[in-house]
């Protein structure tokens, strides 16, 4: 390949991106202009991609961590021949109802491997996915699983807290095949990085174990050498791309002024004239989509070579297995029997104690279910019998041990659920959840099924106080789409939501899990998963309701106690328990009418009342939390905050009085 073909194929990224970026008077050009010798080199002699089968299993995985740069992988999709990537969709740049969306987004276009633009989440999905490919290629070996995760990284990505985390667990595991290239740009929407970071990037990366080196990002040969030296390191790889941001526009190139705006039609002009690219808008010659097809040529032989190889190889059908959708059959028959045997049983656990107890089963009717904690094993109950942990001497454990990083452990979970082959878990406790949000707000956007396991999660943890007391939390993950969140009741509620969502192919879930032991109020087996209804009449009245109780979670038994209480009053109270407010949102007008019922209504869930609207009326009280907890034994705070039979009991008689 001469070095002015590869130019002429950085030229291609860089005016697809001027051009787009003007047509829609909005948009970043200048970090793929930056990085464009950087990708077209990276693509033209290491990516194996085949645009024809973008689901290839062993493809190379390709993520532009800098998300605002999202015409370069737009403008390289569009070129190496992408179907749904055609010149109309770049002409539409950010335009409604095109893929070509202001941040690449998963599952709107081929080649797109996740979602990114927060900052930092794209490094640390792609070392979910280095994760997901060392783990699959200990089980399957190189035949089936040997492929590279190559991502882009601004100078955002790295002030990001998530970044430090991501990299010191990506050395610690030494991820081998994750090769980041950072566009050393120094410049900032602010201006130059020196006014906000003084940081040595390389001795950072150098210090968490990662194999570093620092190049002109404008050099091919420089860059492929680098590439070339990276993937033979056996660590994870940080490429510092010394580039000029903009870079081919003459008056703007190297400002903050190419970072965030259209370069205006006579700057363009001027860039079109200095990159000898004297080709209309939107107008690729032939020779430089050749140059690129031939990269996609690459991909698509080893592609066939792999499949050939898949087709003879022994584990080929549990390879199948593994990358297949979950089996919801196998998983529903394994977990109906188990609630079966639960319901005869009645113990009384924690909610957490029963979500161990149901990963038993879980674990032994899935072969490629992934657990972890953020290094509270032994207090999320997260690890069942059998489990080891995944080291970088063992890459076919199947327990990641997160440490104390929650916020990439969520993304992580991401990356190795886009990766695919694993099923993964995770734990810590639920007043940490704000740590992990803005990961699990992409796993919603992006429909990935990942599982947070969430303990701890109410005063009802008792004397660690309110820093670990969750008061707000259930509600702002309620406020975020596509998320279910189950606050099971028992033993037999927390095993349905495990097999809801298990079985869930597009919606992430969080089940938040009491500390304290918790009665089972399900003592009549049904085969119907009844929280899947999201909420359900736990308990009927013989004639009218004078009443109606609805609770969550731990505070189902304190509902049931007030039943009692107001039944020696004469009082006519149904309880309902509603583990899941967004599955109880999705049932028709008529179940939700008979289970809510006409009469009053009162709410009872130890947090704040927040989402509780639309399940209560007008007509209705609500007991629980209006600030945050205390320091102090589980029972005495109950009674301190009046969430009690007894206060719902009053609480109820207040309506109807």
């Amino acid at each position: 390949m001469t070095d002015n073909t590869e130019n002429m194929m950085a030229n291609a990224i860089r005016a697809l991106t001027m051009d787009a970026v003007q047509a829609a008077n909005s948009g970043h050009p200048g970090a793929p202009m930056g990085m464009a010798d950087v990708a077209a080199v990276l693509f033209n002699r290491f990516v194996n991609v085949d645009p024809a089968n973008d689901q290839w299993a062993d493809r190379d995985r390709f993520v532009m961590s800098a998300g605002h740069g999202s015409m370069l992988v737009y403008a390289v999709n569009h070129l190496l021949g992408y179907d749904d990537m055609d010149m109309d969709q770049i002409r539409n740049f950010r335009q409604m109802g095109y893929r070509t969306a202001g941040h690449p987004e998963f599952g709107h276009a081929k080649g797109i491997e996740c979602t990114t633009g927060p900052l930092g989440q794209g490094i640390s999905m792609a070392v979910g996915m280095a994760l997901a490919e060392r783990m699959q290629n200990a089980r399957f070996g190189d035949d089936l699983v040997d492929h590279y995760t190559y991502v882009i990284s601004g100078d955002g990505c790295l002030m990001e807290g998530i970044s430090h985390e991501a990299i010191d667990f990506a050395g610690h595991l030494g991820l081998g095949k994750l090769v980041l290239l950072w566009d050393d740009n120094k410049i900032t929407i602010d201006g130059s990085t020196d006014v906000s970071t003084s940081m040595d990037q390389q001795a950072r990366f150098l210090a968490a174990g990662w194999h570093v080196q620092t190049i002109d990002g404008h050099d091919k040969d420089s860059i492929a050498a680098a590439i070339t030296a990276a993937k033979a390191s056996d660590k994870p790889s940080m490429i510092a791309c010394r580039t000029i941001i903009g870079f081919g526009a003459p008056n703007k190139q190297g400002t903050s002024a190419t970072h965030g705006a259209p370069l205006g039609a006579d700057e363009i002009a001027a860039a079109r004239e200095v990159l000898g690219w004297p080709h209309a808008p939107f107008e690729i010659p032939d020779d430089v989509y050749t140059a690129w097809h031939k990269a996609a040529n690459r991909g698509a032989t080893a592609q066939n070579a792999w499949a050939a190889r898949l087709n003879s190889n022994a584990k080929k059908e549990v390879f199948a297995a593994a990358t297949a959708a979950t089996d919801t059959a196998a998983v529903t028959k394994a977990m109906t029997a188990y609630r079966k045997r639960l319901s005869s049983d009645a113990p009384k656990v924690a909610t957490r104690k029963a979500s161990e107890m149901a990963l038993e089963v879980i674990n032994a009717t899935l072969s490629n279910s992934i657990g972890g904690s953020a290094d509270l094993t032994g207090s999320n109950l997260t690890s069942t019998k059998g489990m080891e942990s995944v080291t970088r001497d063992n890459y076919a454990g199947d327990f990641v041990n997160y440490g104390v990083r929650e916020h990439v452990m969520a993304a992580i979970m991401n990356g190795m659920s886009l990766h695919g082959g694993f099923k993964p878990y995770s734990g810590t406790f639920l007043a940490f959840a704000d740590y992990c949000r803005p990961a699990i707000r992409l796993s919603s956007l992006m429909q990935q099924p990942v599982i947070h396991v969430m303990t701890h999660d109410s005063i009802g943890l008792g004397e660690d106080g309110p820093t670990h007391q969750p008061v707000e939390h259930v509600a702002s993950l309620r406020a975020i789409p596509n998320l279910m969140v189950f606050r099971p009741a028992d033993v037999v509620e927390t095993a349905e939501a495990w097999e809801i969502a298990v079985n869930s192919p597009t919606t992430p879930s969080i089940l938040a899990l009491s500390r304290q032991g918790l009665p089972c109020v399900r003592t009549t087996h049904t085969d119907m998963n009844m929280s899947a209804k999201g909420a359900y009449v736990l308990r009927e009245v013989a004639g009218t309701r004078d009443v109606t109780l609805i609770a969550t979670g731990s505070e189902v038994e304190i509902a049931l106690n007030a039943a009692d209480l107001l039944a020696e009053n004469g009082v006519k109270a149904a309880v309902v328990s509603a583990p899941c407010f967004e599955l109880f949102a999705s049932q028709d007008a008529d179940y939700r009418a008979a289970v809510l019922g006409t009469a009053p209504r009162v709410g009872v869930e130890a947090a704040i009342e927040q989402s509780w609207g639309k399940l209560l009326g007008d007509n209705s009280a609500f007991v629980g939390m209006t600030g945050f907890g205390a320091s102090a034994p589980a029972p005495e705070l109950y009674e301190h905050f009046g969430i009690t039979a007894g206060g719902v009991a009053a609480a109820a008689k207040s309506l109807i009085s």
